[in-house]
């Protein structure tokens, strides 16, 4: 079977911010799950939800103080940490509006980072080495600190992690071109120093980055020569040898390099792989702004993905993403590492004969999308007698030496190619029957993309039924198989369109925006016959229906809607309306679209975009189409309104917060068209009424919150007899 590793591969990229000219952030440091705090430069601090692309939480210090330090996240407490203007350390939780009332100290040295660990107290590294928990410093801010750097040494890089479940910090030094490792313990408090070994061959040094060995402690250097050192401490550091030399021994050669690598970034991915950014990946291609992965153990480029927009050489990992700085974007690209052979990294993977168990093979994506295979391949799925678990296995259309029975069902790619939809049908079911592994999804891509390319060139091929199961295996994406969404566009396949809606996380804006116009553009009576999935449309609807039934006249005031309160804040409008047009939208009314167009519409919302991204082709929608989807929007505002916690009942039914960030994205698109259009006069007044309504009803509450808490601190007399007090606001 030969040598076993991993090979790694890069999936579909996301844009979580922009950024300004330059392009250079603080840090990216890790928040709370799912999220990511960015100090963008010296006086803001953002958290966002990686998935949404969206800030969560914003923080500045005034215009005369600045970030010194990138603030971190400390998952004990839930509370966020950042140092500015070198010694003054601010502590907030996310429910703090102004970090000039946020907790404050001011220690006695400068702060140089704050580390954090999981489920672990955060560590302060000062600029002359002496090393803090973040509780003893909140305990005795103004305490004394040892100065463990001499004259002029100063730090260049630093991390922490966990040996034997005690925190150590790591902090490469520099004086006069010379390199010192320094390693603090603090349970006991245990610093060692070391020398590094810098021949002069190797240049000048990079980037540094923690090796994710398990059986050792060691680093990672980066050289201008393009030369990857690994730095390993010594096992035993009880030692009292002062000078000890920590040697380096030489783990990978980029190509390209001869001493001219300016500004690179290397980070370990797991103990196999370094992704490298800012270096050439091969002697023939000299594209510096490129992110590259490698095998160390096999020394071989794994993926690399060009970065045309330049980056600032930065680069961090997080959850299985990384994050980089490209042109004015924060880009965010998930990886992935999956278990191989040392001859399916090489490309060699040899036939498996009878007596040997088959591995899982790594693909060759690009010659399998493109058909440069020099045979006619099938897809197999073997079971194995003597195994509970299934494995598959690429085979030759050759024939095998084997009886009838232990023959495996296999999908012929030719099928697919040229079969009837009935004949592919049949197939696909035969393939989907037996479990699936690693592979898979590179499997279902593969049929995916030739069915898809088939539909293009065969106007009336079609096959509807693969197409939706191959969806609901969830193995697809939208950058795995970009195509299939115009496709069902050109088809007018609603339900297709649906279903790639729901499960596709990384749909182009522009993509998204033309499932959008295709939606509204679409009549009532198109959708007539069209499947599609309704989810909880109904339950909204059903309520909208029931509420007009004559003789239910109830007037009920909740999360302050009224339409007695709307119409008293009318008392600025005109006396006499203007003359409504064919798309004037009443509240009372029942919804503008028919259930199937409101579920379609609500899978537009309830996808992931990025609003730089998304005002352009959002501008494209025409007059009707946005006056319509402006009517859908408010209507689903009103209906969240009118319940108690502002959440209609339900799956897939957009929330408050997502509904009004989309009726601010509409307004930013087409705020002269709406006001120029004289039947969007009346639409935008009453939204308008409505809105101050509820922030008249929200004034209104908090000017009870005194009161209220006047009342929890009043005591109630006790004397042992029944009573029933009544008080009496004013």
């Amino acid at each position: 079977g030969g040598e076993r590793g991993t090979m790694a591969r890069l999936c579909g990229e996301l844009a979580l911010c922009g950024l300004q000219a330059g392009g250079r952030l603080r840090a990216v440091e890790p928040a709370r799950p799912g999220c990511v705090l960015v100090t963008r430069d010296e006086r803001t601090v953002t958290v966002y939800k990686v998935s949404d692309q969206k800030p969560l939480g914003s923080w500045t210090v005034k215009q005369t103080q600045k970030i010194s330090c990138p603030a971190v996240y400390n998952d004990r407490t839930g509370e966020y940490v950042v140092v500015h203007d070198h010694k003054v350390l601010r502590i907030w939780k996310d429910e703090d509006a102004n970090l000039e009332k946020a907790f404050k100290a001011t220690l006695t040295a400068d702060v140089y980072r704050i580390h954090t660990l999981p489920k672990a107290e955060p560590l302060v590294l000062f600029e002359r080495g002496s090393v803090r928990r973040l509780d003893d410093l909140l305990s005795a801010p103004q305490q004394e600190l040892e100065n463990v750097l001499s004259k002029d040494e100063v730090i260049r890089w630093s991390a922490a992690l966990l040996e034997a479940g005690s925190p150590l910090i790591l902090f490469v030094t520099e004086k006069d071109g010379l390199f010192q490792l320094y390693t603090q313990k603090l349970n006991p408090n245990v610093q060692h120093g070391y020398k590094l070994d810098l021949g002069d061959e190797m240049g000048y040094s990079l980037s540094f980055a923690l090796s994710l060995e398990k059986e050792c402690t060691a680093l990672m250097c980066l050289y201008s020569t393009g030369c990857v050192y690994k730095i390993q401490l010594p096992s035993n550091r009880d030692s009292a040898e002062e000078e000890w030399v920590l040697p380096q021994t030489l783990l990978l050669k980029l190509p390209g390099c001869v001493d001219s690598l300016i500004s690179a970034a290397l980070l370990a991915l797991d103990e196999t792989h370094i992704a490298v950014l800012g270096a050439p990946q091969s002697h023939q291609c000299a594209v510096k702004d490129s992110l590259s992965i490698w095998n160390t153990r096999f020394q071989t480029l794994q993926t690399w993905k060009e970065l045309p927009e330049g980056t600032s050489g930065q680069l961090w990992c997080y959850n299985g993403k990384l994050f980089i700085p490209h042109g004015k974007t924060l880009t965010v690209i998930p990886f992935a590492c999956e278990t191989s052979s040392l001859a399916a990294v090489l490309g060699k993977l040899k036939q498996p004969s009878a007596t040997v168990k088959p591995l899982s093979p790594v693909m060759n994506w690009n010659a399998m999308l493109q058909d440069q295979q020099t045979s006619e391949p099938q897809l197999a799925v073997t079971i194995n007698p003597a195994e509970s678990t299934p494995s598959r296995n690429l085979r030759s259309r050759k024939r095998q030496n084997v009886s009838t029975q232990s023959q495996p069902s296999a999908l012929d790619l030719m099928e697919i190619k040229t079969g009837t939809n009935e004949k592919i049908d049949e197939q696909l079911t035969l393939l989907l029957s037996n479990p699936l592994e690693t592979n898979a999804q590179l499997m279902i891509a593969q049929i995916a993309t030739i069915l898809v390319s088939r539909c293009m060139a065969q106007n009336k091929f079609y096959p509807q039924n693969v197409l939706v199961k191959l969806l609901q295996t969830h193995a697809l994406s939208y950058s795995l198989c970009p195509d299939v969404i115009s496709v069902a566009l050109d088809k007018a396949d609603y339900y297709l369109l649906q279903l790639c809606l729901q499960q596709f996380p990384d749909i182009p804006e522009s993509v998204l925006c033309a499932c959008l116009k295709f939606f509204l553009s679409a009549t009532e009576v198109d959708l007539e016959k069209v499947i599609v999935d309704l989810g909880s449309v109904a339950s909204y609807m059903e309520l909208d229906q029931s509420s007009s039934k004559p003789g239910q006249n109830m007037e009920i005031v909740e999360n302050g809607f009224s339409s007695i309160l709307v119409e008293e804040e009318s008392s600025d409008a005109p006396a006499e309306k203007q003359a409504q047009g064919s798309w004037e939208f009443d509240v009372k009314s029942v919804c503008p679209v028919g259930p199937k167009k409101a579920a379609l519409l609500n899978e537009i919302l309830l996808s992931s975009y990025s609003e730089t991204f998304l005002l352009p082709p959002l501008k494209d929608l025409s007059a009707p189409q946005v006056m319509l989807f402006f009517q859908y929007l408010q209507y689903l505002y009103m209906k969240q309104c009118q319940t108690v916690n502002t959440v209609l009942p339900g799956d897939r039914i957009p929330t408050v917060s997502q509904v009004l960030d989309w009726i601010n994205l509409l307004l930013d698109a087409h705020f002269m068209v709406l006001v120029m259009m004289s039947e969007a006069h009346g639409l935008l007044d009453h939204f308008n009424r409505f809105i101050r309504s509820q922030v008249r009803f929200y004034s209104e509450l908090n000017k009870i919150e005194g009161s209220l808490q006047k009342l929890h601190q009043l005591q109630p007399q006790n004397d042992g007899l029944y009573s029933i007090e009544v008080i009496e606001i004013i």
